[in-house]
């Protein structure tokens, strides 16, 4: 983007936020660009595609459950999310459009500024329908992204509790700082459920520092959130945080952290960094659904994040190779 920065709408690099009125305009801009792309996703649906890609075997192992506008860019989501093999189940509203987010991409860097709309407008009673209570009845992992705290957290609660009675996986991502600093409370209600909880290091900074932690380093922080109170006792949590090219960090309550190192890259051939965690998670998911130990599981996410950095957005091709 050579004629507007990120600065212009107070947004920073490195950064993802929920838009307020004075970004609205940048969506408008963005889309009059003449070398604008048009992707469908979310870091939660992406997550879930990379997780399907990964599953090329398996057709049919992922769904995903949310909440579209009435309108075209609702209609192309849902083309493509069956395009990729996972079956959408959607409320759809006519209150609102379809959720958008802005992805500004600078050489290396990026800066996201998220429009809920529709996604913001997800609510329990689409859960207690018939149809997708068999749907999320049948599921041996959830996945749920940190944004949706700020949502429906009694949807949340709802698949934590059915994952508590039924000895099922809940997984969560921290998403971005701005969850465990402005909505540390519904996070805090939700963990208890979480099986496994995603970050980077500078969500995991963030968490730390807003907990009034002695220690913020990398290794502190995860053996703290492992170590708070489950739902299901049964199984010990794992914090999985990772760090860009640096190693990936996994701790699990009551035992030493595990290091997983990143295959490097040259830099020449990064595209685009959007997207990277949230295809991380889809192979880790992939491969913990087949019973893999999440040293096993890290290093196919770390695979198929350095598949998608090669590309311009969670575009998915041919085959994975690992």
């Amino acid at each position: 983007l050579e004629r507007f920065s990120p600065s212009m709408y107070e947004l920073v690099t490195n950064n993802a936020i929920l838009a307020e009125d004075k970004h609205l305009p940048i969506y408008d801009e963005l889309k009059g660009m003449p070398n604008v792309e048009f992707i469908a996703g979310g870091a939660t649906l992406n997550a879930i595609r990379v997780c399907q890609w990964c599953l090329h075997d398996r057709p049919g192992s992922t769904a995903y459950i949310g909440c579209i506008g009435k309108d075209e860019f609702g209609t192309t989501l849902e083309t493509c999310v069956k395009k990729d093999g996972v079956s959408p189940y959607f409320k759809i509203t006519e209150e609102v459009g379809t959720g958008t987010c802005a992805v500004l991409v600078h050489k290396k860097d990026r800066s996201l500024c998220a429009n809920l709309a529709a996604a913001n407008k997800y609510e329990i009673s689409h859960l207690q329908q018939d149809e997708i209570t068999k749907v999320y009845e049948s599921a041996k992992i959830f996945y749920i992204a940190g944004f949706f705290l700020t949502v429906s957290l009694p949807t949340i609660l709802a698949i934590g509790e059915h994952c508590a009675k039924e000895a099922k996986i809940m997984c969560m991502n921290l998403s971005a700082p701005f969850i465990p600093q402005f909505f540390g409370s519904q996070l805090a209600e939700a963990i208890k459920y979480v099986d496994f909880l995603f970050g980077n290091e500078t969500e995991a900074e963030t968490y730390g520092k807003v907990n009034n932690l002695k220690d913020c380093s990398l290794e502190a922080v995860a053996a703290h959130i492992a170590a708070l109170p489950k739902a299901n006792e049964s199984r010990k949590r794992i914090v999985v945080f990772t760090q860009g090219m640096n190693q990936t960090l996994i701790v699990q309550d009551g035992e030493d952290p595990i290091a997983v190192a990143v295959p490097q890259l040259d830099a020449d051939k990064i595209v685009d960094l959007n997207g990277a965690g949230d295809a991380f998670v889809g192979g880790f998911l992939s491969r913990l659904l087949s019973g893999a130990t999440p040293s096993v599981a890290a290093e196919a996410g770390h695979k198929a994040a350095r598949f998608i950095i090669q590309r311009s957005g969670t575009v998915l091709e041919g085959k994975p190779d690992f």
